[in-house]
């Protein structure tokens, strides 16, 4: 195949009349089927080409993930474009900064409300010609402008297009080559200005066809997409989803409604960040802790038999025995049956990546019948370079390397890779390009880690967070931060502080639907800010900070800690797919850790 569009047809050909997406409306899901998707691309390609569109020009989709998203994808394939994401939650500044980069010349915008961002920046955007608003109506602003037009005038004027110029339409994706751009990813920003990600057609071919070879999904899987698509993750389940040709449901647009969902859609797979699974653990958790009575103990007890066998195992040992065999029984046996009706029934395994996931966690689901399936890659490879396959899992890793990807350890831990997968460099920034791709064409992950002999990858953190204490130790902090978070459904979030500093310390947040169900069982009153700051609260973390601190190295364990009255949010201290921009949290909470180290007696 010559191009992502190409391969959206195939399916189209194979299965016109199946059904291709879900999502709901108005309360209800509703089927489309392939061919009525391959009709709506025909007609927004063939109305970007009556805009003036040309081929290999840039349209950017600044929306969350929906149908409409993927549709529009399709559109701007089909007329021979390269598609430029921007996240929802995307500042004005970022956006701005990212369609004059990007040099994007169309831009769909999920809504009024986006629109007229993007209107208050009119001036500053010299190349976008229209903005289409993929649901809604058109402000009277917006049509007042002429700027924009709304997503079914472009469906009509493509209607007519179509009519009069079919071939003319169909002749821009022919001519689409491997090499073509097929979009540009821009990275989300955590150490700067975001670079331009430029993946060609060819970087994602090899993502789908990789996956078909691993036999990761069949034609007959219901996936369930809630990912961002501005996300690499998300475009390569996009494009294997062209692939496979299995139906893809798209989520409401809420994270509260997920799991709600999963029980309505019924899938058979998930792909997801470390964060939901942290909040479903979470649940569980707090759910089990608030159970009254002998129930309640049973419970806890079988609970807590699941963390020994997980240190057990992390040990290279096996549970077994009388009392392993009846938590699984009495506890274990109902968590699975319980969290298997909310994810409908159905589900085959789930997918993790996008940022590492705590091992107590991948062993609670692993002990709770669910398989994780752990990846790893970065936007400049195309996102899929490692994976656990459900048959053979190993946790703590990502996995072994795709089919076709190479991976090699630097002399200083970093991990290097090589293969189709990677990208051919950063828009409009060469030197950056030259500094994470060498000459042999190993591109420089950023990433700390080991191969372990029988091909299994494992991270330990990232090159550029690695903490170096006053002391000279290096610490890798998304460690201790991964430990804190599985030891309480009370903490949502932790950053680990101390670079030059003679001891490490941590800034923690708390989950408002958890602490207050806590606060309720324990009879403290208090709005979510006041009971951040509960004596008793402060307490209960304190013990959770002691007992990570008993498992861990004199210089790793954390003396000082803070909880804040609030937790952190999409675009201020996490980027969309959900990681902590630890330098911003840095800056943020300066005083915070200054404080930690301004305490003579502290050591």
């Amino acid at each position: 195949m010559n191009s992502i569009h190409e391969m959206f047809t195939a399916a189209v050909a194979s299965r016109r009349d199946r059904v291709g997406a879900q999502y709901k409306d108005h309360g209800a899901w509703r089927d489309v089927t392939w061919g009525e998707m391959e009709r709506t691309g025909q007609l927004l390609s063939a109305g970007l080409v009556k805009l003036g569109v040309a081929a290999k020009e840039r349209v950017s989709i600044y929306a969350n993930t929906r149908l409409e998203w993927i549709l529009a994808d399709i559109g701007v394939l089909g007329a021979g474009g390269t598609t430029v994401p921007i996240y929802q939650s995307s500042t004005v500044d970022d956006a701005e900064y990212i369609l004059n980069d990007a040099g994007v010349v169309a831009v769909f915008a999920e809504d009024a409300a986006l629109a007229a961002k993007l209107r208050s920046i009119q001036a500053k955007l010299p190349g976008v010609k229209k903005v289409v608003v993929m649901s809604g109506e058109v402000s009277p602003e917006g049509k007042a402008s002429g700027w924009e037009m709304s997503w079914d005038d472009l469906l009509e004027l493509g209607e007519a297009h179509w009519a009069a110029h079919e071939a003319e339409v169909k002749a821009r994706a022919a001519a689409l080559k491997p090499s073509d751009l097929l979009t540009l990813i821009y990275t989300s920003g955590t150490t700067g200005r975001p670079k331009g990600t430029m993946l060609t057609h060819d970087n994602m071919l090899y993502e789908a066809e990789a996956a078909r070879k691993v036999n990761l999904i069949s034609p007959d899987d219901v996936q369930y997409l809630f990912l961002p698509m501005a996300h690499v993750f998300a475009k390569v389940l996009e494009v294997v989803w062209f692939r496979e040709a299995h139906v893809m449901a798209f989520w409401e647009g809420d994270m509260k409604k997920i799991v709600d969902n999963l029980g309505e859609v019924r899938p058979t797979l998930v792909c997801a960040v470390p964060r939901i699974f942290e909040k479903i653990y979470a649940k569980t958790i707090a759910d089990a802790s608030s159970t009254p009575g002998l129930k309640g103990h049973i419970v806890r007890w079988g609970l807590e038999q699941g963390v020994r066998a997980a240190k057990l195992e992390q040990q290279g040992g096996t549970p077994g025995g009388v009392g392993w065999a009846l938590a699984q029984k009495l506890v274990w046996s109902k968590i699975h049956e319980r969290l298997l009706a909310r994810f409908g029934g159905r589900i085959r395994f789930f997918v993790s990546g996008g940022a590492p996931l705590s091992r107590d966690i991948a062993y609670f689901f692993k002990h709770a019948g669910f398989k994780i399936c752990e990846g790893y890659g970065l936007t400049e490879t195309s996102a899929a370079t490692t994976i656990n396959l459900p048959h053979d899992i190993r946790i703590g890793s990502v996995g072994r390397p795709m089919p076709g990807t190479e991976i090699k350890i630097a002399e200083d831990g970093e991990i290097l890779i090589r293969g189709r997968g990677v990208m051919i460099g950063y828009y409009n920034k060469a030197d950056a390009t030259k500094e994470a791709l060498d000459d042999d064409g190993w591109f420089h992950s950023g990433d700390i880690g080991n191969v372990d002999k029988d091909g299994f990858v494992r991270i330990t953190d990232r090159k550029k967070d690695i903490i170096v204490t006053a002391g000279g130790k290096n610490v890798a902090p998304q460690n201790i931060e991964n430990l804190i978070k599985s030891r309480s459904a009370l903490i949502s979030q932790a950053v680990v502080h101390g670079d030059q500093r003679k001891f490490l310390s941590v800034v923690l947040t708390v989950d408002e639907e958890n602490v207050r169900s806590w606060a309720k069982q324990k009879g403290i009153a208090g709005d979510y800010k006041q009971l951040t700051q509960a004596p008793e609260l402060l307490s209960e973390i304190g013990n959770v900070v002691k007992d990570v601190n008993n498992g861990l190295a004199s210089y790793e364990s954390l003396k000082k800690f803070k909880v804040l009255d609030h937790d952190f949010s999409v675009g201020d201290q996490l980027t969309p797919s959900l990681k902590v921009k630890r330098k911003i949290c840095n800056e943020r909470y300066k005083d915070i850790f200054d404080s930690f180290y301004a305490d003579p007696s502290a050591e």
